[in-house]
Order: C-alpha cells, then structure tokens, then sequence
C-alpha cells in the first residue's frame, strides 16, 4: 500500500457543491462505527465452526486484498462480523466470506464494520490540553515538525491537532501525516466537512481543551454540515496505511494513534509499538489513547512518562 513521502504536498481536494456536498454532511451525520450495539452469534451455532470460519474468512481477506485482521482482538472482531452477516441477510460466517471474496463492494462494507471509527473534535479535552502544556514547549526547539497521526479515522482529532498548532503558533513550520488503513474514512476526512449537530459539543471539548479563540471562526455552517477551514489542511497529508503490515516512512517528532491499539492482540500491539519506536526521533513524543499502555512492550524502557495519566512519553533512547 502507498506510504506517505516526506515531501508529498498536500492535498487540495475541494467538497463538491450543492446536493453532492448535502449527502457527503448527511453520510457523516450518520457515521457511527463503533458505537452500536453489536451483535453475536446465535446461541445454537456452534463454537469451534464459528471460530475455523472466521480464521478463514480473516486468511481469505489478508490473501485476496492484503488487509490482515488475524491479530485483532477475536471477540470484537466476531461481533462486528456478526452485524454485518445480520445486515446483509446472511445466515452463516461462511457466507458472508464467499460474498466478500466475490464481491468487492462488500469488502468495502465489510472494512468499515472492522476498522473501528469512534472520534470527535478534541476528544477527551484534557489530552490537548496536557498536549499544550508539556509538549508544545518541547516542539518550539524544533525549526521543523513532522508529527504522524496514525488511524486517523474521518480526521475530527486531525483537524483538532491542526487548530492548536495554529493557535500555538507552530503550524506553519509543522507537517502532519494522517493515516488510515480505510480510504473511504481518508476521503471523508479530506473533505473538513463534519456534522452541524455536534458542533456544540465540539465547541466545549474545545474549550475545556484549552482553546484561545471562538470555536466558530474555524469553520462555515452550511446545510446540516459544518466545513472546516481549508488552511487547516494546507499542511496535511492524507495517506492509506497500514499499521499490520506497512513499515516506517520517515522520522518524527511527534507519533500520536489514540485508541487504536485496543482492538489489537498483545503479539500485534508488539509489533506497532516496533514500529513506532523505529519511527520516532530521539526525544520524539508518542502519545497513546486512555485505555492503552507502554507496560510490557519491548521498548517500555525507552520512553519517560511526560504525561502518565494522558498517556503522553517521550522516546530517551
């Protein structure tokens, strides 16, 4: 899959206009993967089956398009399965597998339900903050700032980022790579178009967040949307990655992936925290979601703790 480069300009899609536009915000409006309810398998399927027809279905997918979900946590994998076999009308695992090898669309459905999308702008406000307070300092020593923010899910958070390096006056000299292993969420986040209603909650997250302007002056409410403002991605490259099986692209400063890792095996975990070690400058910033940790990684003793309640180390050796 393509990797970012370190000097790939970035992007200038513009969102279409008029009714196109109204269906992209609607889309956003009712983009929630990760929130419901979800589903399990029938009581009377038996266990062992269920579990060879999903290591198939997982083989299958890694072998025909190259997305490997084989160390995912098995319970949350299966259940999100299970929603997608009850929303396609399918009885068994084994169906949905021939659909989606045969099927490339249902693949694309398929990928939404697995990759995990929950975010929010300045989601858990106190991150930013600590964010501002004991790593911003940090990155004024720099004269350039590479700063990856890996699962990017429909770029609320990246836009967030965006906003406080413009705020702490360090934008212009930094470059953000937002990554994601799903296209379809990449294209969303281009587009800096992210639902109206949720515009008042952003406003407090913002807030409590550390904000120094008026919410409002970053972005342009139209229809049921609100469109960010098109500088705040003027310095940001939008890319498909894969942390499962793609490798570095380059150093940095600061390595943030938020939430992600929880949906990850212990074997797998190992592996992203190799490859963020590897990505990471000296002195570089790693910052971790709520419910994730360093504590029995193989470079646990590389890092310091700048932040321990929000998950924020810094790599010393």
């Amino acid at each position: 899959m393509p990797a970012p480069q370190p000097n790939d300009p970035a992007p200038s899609d513009a969102p279409a206009p008029g009714g196109a536009r109204r269906r992209r915000v609607d889309e956003l409006a009712g983009f929630s993967a990760g929130r419901a309810t979800l589903p399990d398998a029938p009581a009377s399927y038996p266990r062992e089956l269920e579990r060879l027809e999903i290591e198939l279905l997982l083989e299958g997918i890694y072998r025909h398009y190259g997305f490997d979900f084989r160390s995912y946590a098995y319970a949350s994998l299966k259940r999100r399965l299970w929603k997608r076999i009850e929303a396609e009308g399918l009885r068994t695992v084994s169906g949905l597998q021939e659909r989606l090898l045969h099927e490339p669309e249902m693949m694309e459905r398929v990928l939404l339900d697995l990759s995990v999308n929950v975010t929010a702008m300045f989601r858990d406000p106190a991150f930013y903050l600590a964010f501002r307070e004991k790593v911003v300092p940090l990155l004024r020593t720099y004269p350039f700032i590479r700063i990856w923010h890996a699962g990017c899910s429909t770029g609320e958070e990246v836009f967030s980022m965006a906003i406080l390096l413009r705020e702490e006056g360090l934008y212009d000299r930094a470059r953000i790579y937002a990554t994601d292993i799903n296209e379809v969420v990449l294209h969303r986040a281009r587009m800096g178009i992210f639902p109206l209603e949720k515009m008042q909650e952003y406003t407090q997250n913002y807030l409590r967040a550390g904000g120094r302007a008026s919410f409002s002056e970053y972005y342009t409410a139209m229809y049921d949307g609100a469109l960010f403002d098109q500088t705040l991605t003027r310095n940001v490259v939008f890319s498909q990655h894969n942390l499962v099986t793609d490798g570095s692209f380059s150093e940095f400063n600061v390595i943030l992936c938020r939430n992600v890792m929880i949906y990850f095996d212990r074997d797998l975990q190992n592996r992203v925290h190799e490859l963020f070690y590897n990505s990471l400058g000296t002195f570089g910033v790693l910052a971790l979601g709520s419910k994730e940790s360093l504590r029995f990684s193989s470079h646990e003793d590389a890092y310091e703790a700048l932040d321990t309640r929000e998950k924020i180390y810094r790599r010393v050796r």
